[in-house]
């Protein structure tokens, strides 16, 4: 109880403000990286619409599992906008910090490990939600004719994505910590974005799973982490229980991944080694 008060009075908005605004910064001296980072995605999404395009004309019906080929679109448009910005990297940078050393500078500092590179993250975060989530989602509205309705669903939408970040977030930070024994962590990152892009619904929409498929990822958290979000979004009409217990599945998920990851991490710090420093 005393170790948590002294945290609580620890706690310094301020200190937290300045890493958000630090990373955000930092982007902006990247404006080359973030012209890279649109084109690939509009590269991207011409692919996927014409794959897309394909698939539904080789069908006889306009609707497939619910939703038409212009809902498909609007849901891996959105899908791909939003990974743009919530993509941590975290893995990566993990591994290049045991490789390298630069990890040891960091646990020294008297903030956390976890809350600085999640502090840090999110100011990155909040930087590519400004300058490629929103353009794309106006696009997307003036081209489909303001099709997604404007309401509490972007209210609903921005705490969703708050907790998706945090979900993405917690994964990433738990399988950063095996490069504490691997010292390698490439094969490992590649796999875990396969897994989590296609388990979360960011590649195909989780209503084009088979039944099966379906139900075991709804027992997973990856699908907290782009299918929810984007379906508070799209859907305006979702019943005030349904909103509230998809807000409150996520909740329960960052809780959980968050407990997970950091007691790995407490177990894992303790085997730490560098190559480099």
């Amino acid at each position: 109880m005393n170790q948590t008060l002294k945290q609580f009075k620890a706690f310094n908005p301020k200190a937290y403000l300045a890493l958000m605004r630090s990373a955000v910064m930092e982007n902006m001296q990247f404006r080359m990286s973030v012209l890279v980072m649109l084109f690939g995605n509009m590269v991207y999404l011409v692919v996927i619409y014409n794959l897309w395009k394909a698939i539904y004309a080789s069908v006889d019906t306009p609707v497939v599992n619910g939703m038409t080929f212009a809902d498909t679109m609007i849901y891996l448009v959105l899908a791909s906008a939003q990974f743009a910005f919530m993509e941590a990297y975290l893995v990566w940078d993990m591994g290049r910090g045991v490789q390298d050393g630069s990890i040891i500078v960091q646990l020294i500092k008297p903030m956390s490990y976890s809350t600085y590179q999640l502090f840090y993250i999110l100011g990155g975060n909040m930087f590519y939600f400004i300058v490629t989530f929103i353009p794309t989602f106006i696009i997307v509205e003036i081209i489909t004719g303001w099709v997604i309705p404007i309401g509490m669903n972007l209210l609903y939408y921005l705490v969703s994505v708050i907790f998706g970040m945090m979900i993405n977030f917690a994964v990433d930070y738990f399988v950063g910590t095996i490069c504490l024994y691997t010292q390698s962590i490439w094969g490992i990152n590649i796999m875990k974005q396969i897994l989590v892009t296609f388990l979360s619904g960011a590649t195909v929409p989780l209503a084009f799973f088979p039944e099966i498929l379906y139900r075991l990822v709804m027992f997973l958290p990856f699908h907290a982490i782009y299918n929810t979000p984007l379906t508070l979004l799209i859907h305006n009409d979702l019943p005030a229980a349904r909103i509230a217990n998809m807000l409150l599945t996520q909740f329960i998920w960052v809780l959980v991944v968050f407990a997970l990851a950091r007691v790995f991490w407490k177990v894992s710090e303790k085997v730490i080694t560098v190559n480099g420093g």
